[in-house]
């Protein structure tokens, strides 16, 4: 593969003791092979292509043929191609390429450089490659000349200088072409390998649920830690991110204990050991444990946690986990944040998977007003409403058995109403914390949720979240229903979809009608961002028209 070299609008000035006009020469368009880089060939070689740049005289000064009266100069040359054509000894220059992946170029031996098209840096990379010829003329001007982004040309307009008789000054102004060669760095290399990584960092969370790791996901992809990794692999209980250097996935480490509770582990494996320089090769692994809490999980708190959050209930409802684990007492509506390393000290469980929630329907329910509070209780939630309500198993409505219990939910729920919960009072639990309560303040049902129609809030979304580029097998059943689970928490809280990035889908046209109007919360356009897309290109295909 070979490179164009242009010498193009080519302007030569003779300057002696008298001014002479500009002249204009002609264009020639030369094909170099690559390997001919940093050369010098004289005329006469018939076997490589060369480019005259600059001439310089021989051990003779020429004389032109014909002087002209009254014209007499340093030179003694009638015009600029007088001049070229009394030049003997004549000077070729050939520039290499420019190799790049993406937008970094190699600056030989073996350094990369980040430059954006049309900087100082590309700029002086490329006069940097034809350093050798240009040692013996003068540079007056350099820049360059806009060519498409997706060329793989970069063209720069040159303007040298140089004495080639007594006295006597040629300028000329050419054009060079520097063609781009893709060529694969250590980086990208070792990217493509894809078992090559210096360290990992592996993200647990021992729970059947994934709505912690969806949440996290959306916040790596929105603050772009993704980009410095080989590689995302997805087990069945967490994540691997894989890297090229351990400060990337000490970078990462930290991210992760800046936006979830978590602690980690650090631990090396000597690789290779070179005795005479005395240098170590290990392999860092990062093993990061997320507490095993998730939104909508009840929890039965430590009472001695309990007792310094304010003599909350024990028996709690996790709202959300963002940097802390956000809970609610469903009984007073006091609520508590506990971080990680306050977890780790007092640690607990949640008392049910989200698999097991039983659907109850509201029969009756009463606000409550103004409760008395207790000296020394904690903050109360302003978003919520405390009611007394009266429910019943849809699985059992041939039979008479209400259930009356305490809901922070009195904002949401009215007569008739679907609603998701936990049955305490016909369960076995199987909790050292539960198990030391009074039986009394154990509540027969706790409800965590309004339930609405899955079907029609999935019919009328019209956006969308980006995931990450991860080795998994396909979705089964129960992942996609996590997933499903996930974009309705996003819905109802809004409070987490702030940390997200939310895009609108313009391949779905809601269809809106006067029974799609449930009271299911939405997201407004004004939280949606465009996605873009760049589908079509602007030149059109091959020997295309340019599209308006």
């Amino acid at each position: 593969m070979g490179q164009e070299v242009n010498l193009g609008s080519i302007r030569s000035v003779l300057t002696s003791y008298d001014l002479w006009p500009l002249h204009h020469l002609g264009v020639t368009t030369v094909r170099i092979p690559a390997a001919n880089r940093n050369r010098k060939r004289s005329a006469s070689s018939s076997g490589r292509h060369v480019v005259p740049l600059l001439g310089e005289t021989g051990d003779r000064a020429g004389v032109c043929p014909r002087p002209g009266p009254g014209r007499s100069n340093r030179s003694e040359c009638c015009s600029a191609a007088c001049v070229l054509a009394n030049i003997t000894n004549m000077e070729y220059m050939t520039e290499p390429a420019a190799s790049t992946q993406g937008q970094i170029y190699l600056q030989p031996p073996g350094t990369w450089m980040q430059c954006a098209l049309e900087s100082r840096e590309l700029l002086a990379l490329c006069l940097k490659k034809l350093k050798s010829p240009m040692t013996k003329v003068r540079l007056i001007d350099a820049g360059f000349i806009w060519t498409e982004p997706h060329s793989k040309r970069l063209k720069v307009k040159l303007t040298v200088q140089k004495e080639v008789m007594s006295g006597t000054i040629l300028q000329q102004v050419f054009v060079v072409d520097f063609v781009i060669l893709p060529q694969m760095c250590g980086d990208c290399h070792r990217v493509e390998a894809k078992d090559y990584w210096k360290a990992v960092v592996q993200v647990r969370q021992k729970t059947p649920h994934k709505k912690t790791f969806y949440y996290l996901e959306q916040l790596i992809l929105k603050h772009k830690l993704h980009q410095n990794t080989l590689r995302v692999k997805e087990i069945h209980d967490g994540l691997d991110f894989y890297y090229g250097s351990k400060q990337h996935a000490q970078k990462m480490v930290d991210f992760l204990q800046c936006t979830v509770p978590c602690k980690y582990k650090a631990s090396q494996r000597l690789i290779s050991h070179d005795v005479h320089s005395n240098s170590y090769n290990y392999k860092s692994t990062f093993s990061v444990e997320i507490v095993p809490v998730c939104k909508d999980n009840l929890v039965c708190l430590p009472l001695r946690l309990a007792h310094s959050l304010g003599n909350i209930s024990q028996i709690c409802v996790c709202v959300r986990v963002t940097s802390t684990i956000h809970l609610i007492d469903p009984n007073s509506l006091q609520i508590a944040e506990i971080d990680g390393s306050t977890y780790w000290r007092y640690p607990f469980y949640s008392l049910y998977q989200p698999g097991q929630l039983e659907e109850f329907i509201v029969m009756d329910i009463d606000i409550v007003g103004d409760c008395k509070r207790v000296p020394g209780a904690g903050t109360i939630s302003t978003r919520h409403t405390l009611a007394e309500v009266w429910v019943q198993k849809t699985s059992e409505m041939n039979t008479n058995q209400q259930y009356h219990c305490r809901t922070h939910l009195g904002h949401l729920l009215n007569c008739g109403d679907l609603v998701l919960g936990f049955d305490l009072v016909n369960s076995n639990l199987n909790d050292e914390y539960v198990n030391k309560m009074n039986a009394q303040r154990i509540p027969d049902v706790v409800l965590i949720k309004k339930s609405y129609d899955r079907g029609r809030r999935q019919h009328r979304r019209n956006w969308k979240l980006k995931e990450l580029d991860k080795d998994h097998d396909d979705m089964g059943t129960d992942d996609e229903r996590q997933y499903l689970e996930f974009l309705e928490d996003l819905e109802d809280d809004d409070i987490i979809r702030k940390n997200v990035n939310i895009y609108r889908d313009s391949s779905k046209i809601p269809v809106e009608s006067d029974t799609d109007d449930d009271g299911a919360p939405r997201i407004s356009l004004a939280e949606m961002l465009d996605d873009l897309h760049i589908s079509v290109d602007a030149t059109g295909g091959e020997g295309a028209d340019m599209i308006e």
